[in-house]
């Protein structure tokens, strides 16, 4: 009986040395977390009043150096071309890995180069779209669909893979039950597959577009870097990215302060699509 005892004691010990590694390892994990948001917050607030969201960015040496509703509007207009490019296609291609490739050569040559763009730098989309788009004049130099066109390189990958994974959870039967009563694949796929899946493609879809919401360097070589807002995507674009990139190696405090309020605005935007990702997961699971 003193053995069990003995045995037991020392079990509970381990178990709460074990608790502690684990959180300390948490801690650890989101302190550089936690020290980033807390270094935004800091001088990013400082940074927001009435006309920074509502005033572009001017130009001036010296007095007030305007605020980034250009970056912002065009960040918006850059990604959601990207969105639409890439949402569509990335399911599509999911469509087709599960729904009829499944375990064909061309399938796996398709999950391969899948993989293996998912794995690029980004700054290589954005120099691919600049060789070929940019340098050779197709729709006239720097524009901001050919930045949309860069992000949606980027998004692809991302769109492909997590649709494939939520469309293989759909179960067979629903197929099969599908087929039985004499619909054909396709209709099988728009009607019964995609219906189910839809909550967790919109989550992955989400995830992507948060993904090129923060890039910086393919916009750098497609969409450049402009002051006052556009709304015509063939010509060059301001985006968030892009000016932080431009304001934080400035000599000017006023512009480095500018820098950090667009970065947390950056991160909030992109905390708001996570958190509209998650809820959508959390949604999927409890349906």
């Amino acid at each position: 009986m003193s053995e069990l005892i003995h045995l037991s004691a020392v079990r509970r010990r381990r178990d709460m040395l074990m608790r502690g590694l684990l959180a300390a390892a948490t801690a650890l994990a989101v302190l550089p977390l936690a020290l980033i948001l807390y270094l935004l917050l800091k001088k990013g607030l400082g940074a927001w009043g009435a006309s920074f969201f509502t005033t572009d960015p001017n130009g001036n040496f010296l007095g007030d150096p305007g605020g980034i509703k250009s970056a912002i509007l065009g960040t918006l207009e850059i990604v959601g071309l990207a969105t639409v490019i890439a949402v569509p296609l990335g399911i599509a291609v999911a469509l087709y890995l599960v729904e009829i490739g499944r375990q064909g050569r061309f399938a796996g040559a398709v999950r391969y180069f899948v993989d293996v763009m998912t794995g690029v730098p980004s700054v290589v989309f954005g120099l691919f779209v600049y060789i070929t788009l940019v340098l050779t004049g197709v729709g006239g130099g720097f524009a901001g669909w050919k930045g949309s066109v860069a992000l949606g390189l980027l998004m692809l990958p991302i769109v492909t893979r997590s649709a494939e994974v939520v469309l293989l959870l759909v179960p067979d039967s629903l197929r099969e039950a599908a087929i039985a009563l004499g619909a054909p694949r396709w209709r099988v796929a728009l009607r019964v597959v995609l219906p189910t899946a839809l909550p967790g493609l919109v989550t992955g879809s989400l995830l992507a577009i948060a993904r090129g919401a923060g890039e910086t360097a393919p916009l750098l070589f497609t969409a450049a870097i402009v002051q006052g807002t556009s709304f015509n995507l063939g010509q060059r674009m301001n985006s968030l990215p892009a000016q932080i990139f431009n304001d934080v190696g400035q000599a000017q405090d006023r512009l480095v302060a500018r820098a950090w309020g667009a970065a947390l605005t950056l991160v909030l935007m992109i905390l708001v699509l996570t958190l509209t990702a998650r809820l959508a997961a959390r949604r999927s699971r409890l349906a």
